[in-house]
């Protein structure tokens, strides 16, 4: 059975590509409003049983954020596992308007300067450290001195990974796992983006560990941006349309991990509520027509806006 984990991306910093925003977190995202909501956050996560936490070096302070709960609760390395990821920057200044919020750089210099940020905040706490939106197109699984790096990592006890993105993402597994350099893989995959499948039962075969991200589309598969169908589905099982989407990514028997982008405990619960939803064969039948083809799906995602 696939746990569920908090992922960090939308609460670590001011602006983000998910829905609804302004009305989850309010016209106050100063750093202290964040740091304090991010808090409250993971005590709820805490509590509803998740021992899974998931961040980046582009999300804005989430590994900050992360690093002071971790030392306020007096929890030890160990007591829940941490992932975080390296090669993208956050350059957004905490402005809502910024011009560009973060910078991609898939580089050994880019994971050496990025690897010491991290451990520099969560040193003894890191489980497992990512490639940051692996492409095909990027290199970056063809780059030996990435790689080497990233094997010197493993082999002082820190699991690797990748996390993948774009309309290729079976391609850029199936290259991670040909390679086997990589213990875990985080990819998107849901109810609109289905294309990611197979090479990922292909990773999950192969003993790597299988984490989904963007479970509900950015917020496109919940609450009023819910497409009808699954909104009355949902309401049939007395659950949201978050919960029902969460669910069919938690009954692929290939995934390990399911990610929670949530920001408020409210949605958070919300979110949860599909470890209670019995995903069956007729629901998988029902919503297998809302799958898109990838680039599609990629392109609509691409133009959503950060706020």
């Amino acid at each position: 059975m696939a746990q569920f984990a908090l992922g960090l991306a939308a609460i670590g910093r001011p602006a983000y590509i998910t829905l609804g925003r302004a009305r989850d977190l309010g016209a106050d995202r100063s750093v202290e409003r964040l740091r304090a909501d991010a808090e409250t956050l993971l005590d709820a996560a805490w509590e509803a049983g998740l021992r899974w936490v998931d961040a980046a070096r582009s999300y804005g302070r989430a590994e900050e954020f992360l690093a002071g709960w971790l030392r306020a609760r007096g929890l030890e390395p160990g007591a829940l596992t941490v992932s975080s990821k390296w090669g993208y920057a956050y350059v957004g200044d905490w402005r809502l308007d910024a011009e560009v919020h973060e910078r991609k750089e898939l580089t050994a210099d880019q994971l050496r300067r990025q690897l010491d940020e991290s451990r520099a905040l969560l040193d003894g706490f890191i489980d497992l450290y990512a490639i940051h939106s692996a492409t095909i197109e990027s290199g970056v699984l063809d780059d030996a001195e990435v790689l080497g790096q990233l094997a010197e990592l493993r082999a002082s006890g820190v699991r690797v990974g990748l996390s993948t993105t774009g309309p290729r993402q079976g391609e850029t597994i199936d290259r991670a796992v040909e390679l086997g350099a990589f213990d875990a893989v985080q990819a998107t995959w849901n109810l609109y983006e289905r294309s990611a499948g197979p090479a990922l039962a292909r990773a999950h075969a192969a003993g790597m560990t299988v984490l989904i991200k963007e479970g509900v589309a950015n917020g496109r598969l919940a609450g009023d941006a819910a497409p009808h169908e699954l909104a009355v589905a949902a309401a049939e099982r007395g659950a949201g349309a978050d919960a029902l989407a969460l669910a069919a990514i938690a009954a692929q028997p290939w995934v390990d991990v399911v990610l929670s982008g949530a920001v408020t405990p409210e949605m958070l619960a919300s979110n949860l509520a599909a470890r209670e939803v019995d995903w069956d064969a007729a629901l998988e039948e029902r919503f297998e027509p809302l799958a898109r083809a990838p680039e599609a799906y990629w392109r609509e995602r691409g133009a959503l806006p950060w706020s």
